[in-house]
């Protein structure tokens, strides 16, 4: 907020520094007589400049002006609540649910991580948010790539930013991701569940969104020549899922993952010893160090399509393996058309 100023007098002298105007003597009233030396009382003209009196009246005005409303205010409240945050980690006074969601330290601290990544480095423009719904539970069902999945995390921020609710996605995630040290406990508190139907099913039922990438390690370590060519979706299990849960699925297309990480070659007999799943090579990785780990910066788009209802059908639907299916193509061929589509309107992998 600007400072308050006082506004000049007209009279411009007050700007040159120019004497004032003589003041005039009041006529003797009634004609009197005055005694020797008795000067008539002295008033001021309209407009003449007295330096006293205006630097009398500059300083109430800029004492009932007052410092700049809200200065500092906002620094302190953030200081404040940054010291009440820290207060509850140390004293323990804060809670996470069955599955180790810590909803505080995700939204306060691992989305503020992830942010600057989503919003200035790849820049992701979202479309279709409003499909997830507001309340109760969905199954949200994306394509998988980019060698790292920075492609749920991505997807998790932008459900997170971007929803009227602000809702949090819970993302399934494989078994290798609760066996590295670190990374399994921030997975935990950012959401993420094992990828399997039980844990899929009670978030749902609780009323959650859930986000499954069924492609799996097929999709996200796919060569670079196989881009954006989805690789088969398991069995359906994720449609058994949502149709015992009673929840829509929503199909969602990413485009600008696949090329943060060109994979040209895999080393599986180095992968086999460090019991991975593929070990990728790219044009920088690992010829460049910790250099060649940098993803590149790709321009990314996300886009959650129309939700496919799934509380029409019949409890048993759920043991149904064509209609399942059946539910599963559907969803697989909206994913791949969409992409088809954005990859047309796309003018450059990185603009």
């Amino acid at each position: 907020m600007a400072d308050a100023k006082v506004i000049p007098f007209d009279d411009d002298r007050s700007r040159t520094g120019a004497a004032p105007r003589p003041a005039r003597r009041r006529p003797p009233l009634g004609g009197g007589a005055r005694r020797r030396g008795e000067t008539a009382p002295v008033s001021p003209l309209p407009g003449s400049y007295e330096p006293e009196a205006a630097g009398e009246a500059a300083s109430e005005a800029a004492g009932a002006a007052g410092p700049p409303e809200g200065a500092g205010s906002a620094w302190e409240q953030r200081l404040a609540g940054g010291l009440a945050f820290l207060r509850r980690r140390v004293t323990g006074e804060y809670e996470v649910d069955e599955f180790g969601f810590d909803e505080e330290l995700t939204d306060q601290v691992l989305m503020s991580l992830l942010r600057p990544l989503y919003e200035k480095y790849f820049r992701v423009e979202v479309k279709g948010v409003e499909n997830i719904p507001s309340d109760g539970g969905a199954l949200v069902v994306a394509n998988h790539s980019g060698v790292l999945p920075l492609d749920g995390l991505m997807m998790q921020v932008a459900v997170h930013d971007h929803h009227p609710a602000g809702r949090h996605l819970r993302l399934l995630a494989a078994d290798l991701v609760f066996v590295l040290p670190v990374v399994n406990e921030l997975a935990r508190k950012a959401g993420h569940t094992l990828a399997c139907a039980e844990d899929a099913e009670r978030l749902l039922r609780r009323g959650e969104v859930v986000g499954v990438m069924p492609e799996g390690f097929k999709g996200i370590g796919k060569p670079f020549g196989e881009r954006y060519k989805l690789q088969r979706f398991g069995r359906g299990g994720f449609v058994s899922t949502a149709l015992r849960a009673g929840v829509p699925i929503v199909p969602c297309s990413i485009v600008g993952a696949e090329e943060i990480y060109p994979m040209i070659g895999n080393a599986k007999t180095l992968a086999r010893l460090l019991g991975f799943p593929y070990f990728p090579l790219t044009p920088t990785f690992p010829w460049l160090g910790p250099l060649g780990a940098l993803p590149l910066p790709t321009k990314w788009t996300i886009q959650f399509g129309e939700p496919i209802p799934t509380d029409g059908y019949p409890p048993e639907a759920a043991e149904d393996p064509m209609l399942m299916f059946n539910l599963t193509d559907q969803v697989r061929e909206q994913i791949q058309h969409t992409l088809y589509k954005l990859l047309v309107q796309r003018r450059s992998v990185f603009f």
